[in-house]
């Protein structure tokens, strides 16, 4: 794997799961780590988020790999937040060389039984947000005439999900905003690709479970239905599919879609 020496990234949903996870394995590379999450409980969906306790301890163990974590907290849908946490970014590392595009949320209901409100929060953290994030890295990058932006999709934005559809719909929203900056920051050396995980083992499970009275088993079997005779994969397939495609390895791969589903899609 490339060494991320030098490197910087800005990864949005960064307190748990698949956003710690990869910031410790780009910071195990030498990456500086700008970690960047609401880090407060929501009204929806309801479930438990990443918290000021998880960005804090990110931050120590970051700084344990002996490079820097520069923690902020935000929310991905007001761009002064964002605003705020790239001019830190910018001012105190002097560049972002990736960015990892990850915050979100998840949680059920039929299209024509779901409020306007939870419509709108679904599109606006996890479709609106990154594009709001993206539109003030993509001018660092652009600048220094390099980087990489990674979406974190899922198999949801490959094909319809039951009582999901506002949570597809916005990870579908991620391809298409995935295909067409690639095309247009290809000129600039910038390259920009989304990934597609089946079920996570992450608390996300653990809040959809609660919410619907169920277990985290049932609850990635009702979503995947893996080809793989296993309900989920890990955080640590999620990085390491990052890390390939932050790194060099992968400089001429750009708008392109990387599923990690054990074998969902082939179903």
């Amino acid at each position: 794997m490339a060494d991320f020496q030098g490197k910087v990234a800005f990864i949005t949903g960064a307190a748990h799961g698949q956003g710690r996870a990869v910031a410790l394995a780009l910071a195990s590379e030498g990456a500086s780590i700008v970690a960047f999450d609401l880090a407060k409980p929501m009204a929806y969906p309801g479930y438990a988020l990443g918290s000021e306790n998880e960005l804090e301890s990110l931050k120590r163990e970051v700084e344990a790999m002996n490079t820097t974590c520069l923690t902020a907290q935000g929310d991905v849908r007001r761009d002064e937040d964002i605003k705020q946490a790239v001019d830190e970014a910018v001012a105190q590392f002097g560049r972002i060389d990736i960015l990892f595009n990850n915050a979100g949320i998840c949680a059920y209901g039929l299209a024509h039984e779901l409020p306007e409100e939870e419509w709108d929060a679904m599109i606006d953290i996890n479709l609106k947000g990154a594009w709001l994030v993206a539109r003030r890295v993509i001018p660092v990058m652009m600048q220094q005439k390099s980087g990489v932006i990674i979406n974190n999709s899922s198999i949801a934005g490959l094909r319809g999900m039951n009582r999901l559809s506002h949570y597809a719909a916005s990870k579908w929203g991620l391809v298409g905003l995935t295909k067409s900056w690639a095309i247009e920051l290809a000129p600039h050396n910038i390259r920009v690709n989304s990934i597609h995980p089946t079920g996570v083992n992450t608390p996300m499970n653990d809040g959809l479970a609660e919410l619907e009275g169920t277990t985290t088993q049932e609850i990635a079997e009702r979503s995947a239905g893996n080809l793989l005779p296993v309900p989920w994969v890990e955080t640590e397939d999620v990085s390491a599919m990052v890390l390939y495609l932050a790194s060099d390895k992968a400089r001429y791969v750009t708008g392109s879609q990387f599923v990690v589903d054990a074998g969902l899609l082939t179903r």
